[in-house]
């Protein structure tokens, strides 16, 4: 009786359907994640205090969409009076000269104090080799064949892996499989240089710049920090100036990477007219655990290897060759309440075996940290129809239930990081999204698996090797992750993006 109730709690949904708390659980809100109870209903309430912290973020701004008017304004009276004997030194050409003069200043002056805009030249992403292929099939016969497991994990692979949404062509390193392995600095070295390296190389040969040109380099890796640092070894590998502004962020898990494009951001608009790169991956060998806690075997099941490498400029004639402009960045962090903090942590088991750890509220935690988030987020990217609506109802309803904005009116692309297919399906019910949204996110599971803080860049890929890309269109990334937090970033499309020549969805 109790084997079959462990079947159905890590059946197809791989989520603890009123199963008690006892069993074992499955399902993964990111690469760690069990599912205990479905997502919580986004759409059935509104926290007015993340409605209040959007506008906030939206009022922050109000300087420049003021100020900028009325320059045009001033600018605009100033030229309508001036005519060409203004300019002619047979009249008055000492008050030509200080008209001219103070027009260049008003647009000195106006150029800073609109906030710079931040470019994404290019990315890459990291395709591994071929020979690091692993089918479902092959995972539990090299499992298995390890000795690492008993017979119920093994078991509970099977299970997760049945009903994963991950395909049979993803990579990860065989050495993992060898009997009795732990994570080491080595293969943790060797892995890394791998990913990264062949990121940035793809990166390098699509943007043609050299790499002496990088005055900023941010690096996420979540369990693997080595000394010298993940970033030390890309300066090491491509000799990258001395003066360089480098950050290496581990343990922040697969919300990283807009975290690192948060920082680098902020750097780029202390240092106008640079150049920054930024890397993110995790490190599949060393994240793997050899132990037979249920706990602890379902970032195995989904972790796969990959990386993300981005070119980001704050220099506007950037502006005529880069892909992408960054809009709006939103990050949320829940870590004050306790049942968030603990979801999932890097712990060892009771023979010390090392392996990241999820706890059964888990998924919840992730709903409200994803709910606060696309609360913020709101009033900075929907049409102003949808926010006078729900203001409307917000003020005049009694017992009704709020308005909630149609959030795919503000997005022609969502990529949310692919998780698992569970995950998914509870995030397209929620938001009440189009199989056509889900696609690149669901594609990118099934290919690559979870990559971690990389999985977005991979969808990305996967709409402009599709050629969806078009002028105008605004894309939207979402990554969840430990501690635990969810972060939005908003990205618009200089231009129509068309096939690119080297992408990881290319043979």
């Amino acid at each position: 009786m109790e084997a079959a109730r462990e079947q159905e709690i890590i059946s197809a949904e791989i989520v603890n359907k009123g199963i008690e708390d006892s069993g074992p659980y499955a399902g993964s809100l990111n690469f760690s994640v069990r599912v205990r109870h479905g997502l919580p209903n986004l759409l059935s309430s509104v926290n007015l205090k993340y409605v209040k912290l959007g506008y906030g973020y939206l009022l922050s701004h109000g300087f420049y969409l003021l100020t900028a008017p009325l320059l045009i304004l001033i600018l605009s009276g100033g030229i309508a009076k001036l005519a060409w004997n203004d300019f002619c030194p047979k009249y008055d050409l000492t008050l030509a000269l200080f008209i001219i003069g103070l027009l260049s200043f008003v647009i000195y002056l106006y150029l800073h104090l609109i906030a710079r805009s931040i470019y994404l030249v290019d990315f890459a992403c990291y395709r591994p080799p071929n020979q690091l292929k692993i089918s479902k099939e092959e995972f539990m016969v090299l499992a298995r064949k390890s000795g690492n497991f008993n017979e119920a994990a093994l078991e509970f692979k099977q299970q997760v892996m049945k009903n994963s949404g991950i395909g049979d062509e993803t990579y990860l390193p065989r050495t993992v499989f060898r009997p009795g392995y732990k994570p080491n600095l080595k293969d943790g070295r060797e892995e890394a240089a791998m990913v990264f390296f062949g990121a940035i190389d793809d990166l390098l040969a699509a943007t043609k710049i050299r790499p002496k040109d990088i005055k900023i380099l941010v690096v996420n890796c979540g369990v693997l920090n080595t000394t010298p640092s993940l970033s030390s070894m890309i300066i090491n590998h491509y000799k990258l100036k001395h003066n360089i502004n480098n950050f290496n962020l581990g343990g922040m898990g697969c919300a990283a990477g807009i975290i690192a494009i948060d920082l680098a951001r902020d750097l780029l608009i202390a240092y106008p007219g640079s150049y920054a790169l930024v890397v993110s991956t995790e490190v599949v060998s060393h994240t793997w655990y050899n132990g037979n806690d249920p706990d602890m075997l379902l970032p195995n099941c989904f972790f796969r290897m990959g990386a993300g490498a981005l070119l980001l400029s704050s220099c506007r004639l950037d502006r005529w060759r880069s892909k992408y402009q960054l809009k709006q960045l939103v990050r949320t962090h829940k870590g004050m309440d306790n049942r968030s903090f603990k979801a999932i942590h890097l712990k060892e088991d009771a023979e010390g075996r090392q392996g990241l750890s999820v706890s059964k509220e888990v998924i919840e935690e992730g709903g409200h940290a994803l709910k606060a988030n696309i609360t913020t987020l709101g009033p900075l990217v929907l049409p102003f129809s949808e926010q006078f609506h729900f203001f409307k109802n917000l003020l005049f309803r009694k017992k009704t239930k709020p308005y909630i904005p149609d959030y795919k009116l503000a997005f022609e692309h969502i990529c949310i990081l692919g998780a698992s297919k569970k995950v998914l399906d509870e995030i397209q019910k929620n938001l009440e999204l189009t199989q056509e949204y889900m696609e690149a996110s669901r594609k990118t599971l099934e290919r690559f698996g979870n990559t971690s803080s990389s999985s977005v860049w991979y969808e990305l890929a996967y709409l402009e090797a599709n050629k969806r890309m078009k002028r105008g269109d605004r894309v939207w990334q979402i990554a969840y992750g430990s501690g635990f937090k969810c972060n939005s970033v908003v990205w618009k499309a200089l231009r129509n993006v068309g096939r690119p020549k080297q992408s990881p969805w290319f043979d």
